[in-house]
C-alpha cells in the first residue's frame, strides 16, 4: 500500500535528521527564529462576508500523478496566491512521493504573511518542532497513519508549542479519534491514501457526525466553484485545493474564480 511505503520512507528520513541533528538542539533555534505562529482557527473560520475559505496547495508531484507542475517556483507561486487573497497555504514538505522540501516553508514565510500548512506525513514531535523552526502555522495529522495515543501525543505537543493542526480523517474511525484526540480543525480527505482514489460523497456522509464547534475542511477532488458552494452548505468551512491550481497558467485568476471575486 501507498501508505505504508511513504511512511517507511518518512521513518528512515526522521532516524537519519535526528543524527544530524539533536531534538535538543533543534528546539534552541528558536531563540534566533523571528517568526510567531499565525492565528490559523481565525483564518480559516467562515464568516458572512465570506462563508468558506481556500487553503491553496504549494505541490509539484503527487505519487498518482508524478509531476504535476514542471514550472515550480514555491515562492512566485504563494505569492501569486496571496495576491488572490487566499487564506492559508498548505505546503508539501515530503521529499520522495511529493517531491516536497522543508525549505519551502521559510522561504515563503520570508516573503508572504499568510498562515502556512506543513502538509507531510508527520508521526513525531520532532517533524512538529521542525515545522515551527522553518516558520509553519499549523501541520497535518493524518488520523490513518496514527494511533489515538499517537495523536492524543502528537496534538498535544502541537498545540503546547503554540501551532495549529488539521486532523485528516477518511472514516468514521478515524473522525471518532480526531474527536477523541481533541481536534480544533477536521479534515475530510476524499482520496484513499491506500490506492488514491477518490470517494467524492465522503465529505456529504462524514460532516453531519461532527461534533459542533470543529472547523471542517473538504480535501482533495475539488475543481469547481459549484463542489464548494454545495459542500458549504452541508457544513464545510474550508477547501484544501492543490492539484486543480498547480496545472492553471494563471494561478491567481483560478483562485480568485473559486472563491467567486
Amino acid at each position: 500500500m501507498i501508505l505504508d511505503e511513504i511512511l517507511k520512507k518518512t521513518r528512515e528520513d526522521l532516524k537519519r535528521r535526528k543524527k544530524m541533528l539533536s531534538f535538543e538542539l533543534l528546539g534552541r533555534s528558536l531563540s534566533a527564529n523571528p517568526y510567531m505562529p499565525r492565528d490559523v482557527i481565525k483564518a480559516l473560520k467562515s464568516t458572512p462576508n465570506e462563508p468558506f475559505k481556500l487553503i491553496c496547495e504549494i505541490k509539484k508531484a503527487s505519487p498518482s500523478k508524478g509531476v504535476i507542475r514542471e514550472y515550480f517556483k514555491p515562492v512566485e507561486i504563494a505569492r501569486e496566491y496571496e495576491k488572490a487573497e487566499a487564506d492559508a497555504f498548505s505546503v508539501l514538505t515530503e521529499p520522495h512521493f511529493f517531491k516536497g522540501d522543508l525549505e519551502y516553508i521559510s522561504q515563503i514565510r520570508r516573503y508572504t504573511k499568510t498562515p502556512i500548512l506543513r502538509k507531510d506525513f508527520i508521526i513525531d514531535e520532532y517533524q512538529i518542532l521542525e515545522a515551527l523552526v522553518y516558520g509553519a502555522d499549523f501541520v497535518l495529522l493524518i488520523a490513518k497513519a496514527l494511533s489515538l495515543k499517537e495523536l492524543k501525543k502528537l496534538l498535544e505537543f502541537t498545540h503546547h508549542i503554540g501551532l495549529e493542526a488539521l486532523v485528516e480523517i477518511h472514516d468514521k474511525k478515524d473522525l471518532l479519534n480526531a474527536t477523541l484526540s481533541g481536534a480544533n480543525i477536521i479534515g475530510i480527505n476524499h482520496r484513499d491514501l491506500n490506492d488514491f482514489s477518490l470517494h467524492m460523497n465522503l465529505a456529504e456522509e462524514l460532516v453531519p457526525l461532527i461534533p459542533n464547534g470543529k472547523i471542517i475542511v473538504a480535501e482533495s477532488g475539488l475543481n469547481s466553484r459549484e463542489q464548494l458552494v454545495n459542500l458549504n452548505k452541508v457544513g464545510v468551512d474550508a477547501f484544501l485545493i492543490g492539484e486543480h491550481f498547480m496545472r492553471q497558467n494563471d494561478i491567481c485568476a483560478a483562485v480568485r474564480e473559486m472563491k467567486g471575486v
